[in-house]
């Protein structure tokens, strides 16, 4: 199959599928994550056939062999991305494409079949098509899409597994933090390294996660919202949030962000970020940031903002740094105006609202 090639779904619509009114009283005030639109996609891999049974069905539980590889081996791979509706009332996607690649990417790196970037974008959209009115119209809402694949195949044994499969749901949802606006606090991870040189830091599996929530947890017992890791091999170099990219803006407006070697997951919100600031004439250096260069420029005045980024989130502001050896503030725990611009700019990129670079933004076709 070429990276091109699309499949006919079978659409099978939920006989349960909720009312206007219950749909609407479910999409009031979602917690993030936690409301489900009424119907997923699935495609179906097996060595002997490649990508079959493409369908999109009520959303139910799986029925898994309790020897499913994905139970003992752990052979899955996820993405995260978001539906807007526009001022024009169009329903777009932001950057897809570039989902469809680290999505084929990390299958890649978890010896995993590939799907092709135009049935991982078609998957999505016909889920869309049919779930349309899920599609918040609220300011700060969207329908977030979780497209994963995982091994199905029944057995014991370690090898990559003989059968697959891909599946999007959907979620309405609105802002990320509780606190919306407000800068979050992060704890700095002495015991625990999200990943390793030759790892899986640059894939996104769920592993990947599953090894951050011990140290996240010990962020929320330290009253903070997120975790920071460092590196692994010197456990010096700040490398990213336990969900998310990290930026540094300095006095002189110019920003550093960790570079990509291997161990930092490639965010598509990392990257729409570096391109909006350099276009707009903002230097943007990709270089390794230490936590005592963090520490001492916060103290010197001359790290002025400190900002997270993700899908999830968009652009959150860091206002406060806690660690075993003491806990400093980043510009007086506010958002700053390089972080304010950055987000509003993209946002609005995001919800059709600004001019999208080309190629940033895809409309759903919902005939």
């Amino acid at each position: 199959m070429s990276n091109s090639e699309r499949l006919t779904f079978e659409i099978s619509p939920n006989p349960r599928a909720r009312t206007a009114d219950a749909r609407a009283a479910a999409m009031a005030d979602p917690a993030f994550g936690q409301v489900f639109t009424d119907h997923m996609a699935t495609i179906r891999w097996r060595a002997d056939r490649g990508w079959h049974d493409a369908a999109i069905r009520a959303r139910e539980p799986f029925q898994l062999d309790p020897a499913c590889a994905v139970l003992h081996y752990a052979q899955e791979v996820f993405e995260g991305l978001k539906a807007y509706r526009t001022p024009d009332a169009r329903i777009t996607l932001f950057r897809p494409q570039e989902n469809a690649r680290r999505f084929r990417l990390s299958a890649e790196r978890m010896a995993m079949p590939v799907l092709p970037d135009e049935l991982f974008l078609q998957a999505i959209e016909e889920l869309i098509r049919v779930d349309r009115d899920w599609v918040p119209t609220r300011a700060d809402g969207s329908l977030y899409l979780r497209p994963f694949m995982f091994a199905t195949e029944a057995f014991l044994g370690v090898r990559p597994a003989a059968e697959y499969l891909f599946c999007v749901i959907a979620c309405p949802v609105g802002a990320y933090f509780k606190g919306g606006m407000k800068p979050v606090t992060v704890w700095v991870s002495d015991d625990y390294t999200r990943a390793g040189p030759g790892g899986t830091g640059a894939a996104k599996c769920g592993g990947n996660y599953a090894a951050s929530l011990v140290a996240q947890a010990e962020a929320i017992r330290h009253e903070c919202d997120q975790v920071v890791f460092l590196d692994a091999a010197e456990h010096r170099w700040v490398e990213e949030l336990g969900g998310m990219n990290v930026f540094f803006v300095f006095d002189d407006g110019s920003m550093i962000t960790p570079p990509l070697s291997g161990t930092i997951l490639p965010g598509i919100t990392r990257d729409s970020i570096i391109a909006l600031a350099r276009a707009s004439g903002q230097p943007v250096e990709e270089r390794r940031y230490s936590i005592d260069e963090w520490r001492a420029d916060a103290a010197s005045g001359r790290l002025r903002e400190v900002f997270a980024c993700g899908t999830a989130a968009v652009i959150s502001a860091i206002g406060e740094v806690r660690s075993s050896s003491g806990s400093f503030r980043i510009s007086d725990g506010v958002m700053g105006e390089t972080t304010q611009a950055l987000r509003a700019h993209l946002v609005a990129i995001q919800r059709g609202a600004a001019e999208a670079p080309a190629g940033w933004l895809r409309t759903v076709p919902l005939a």
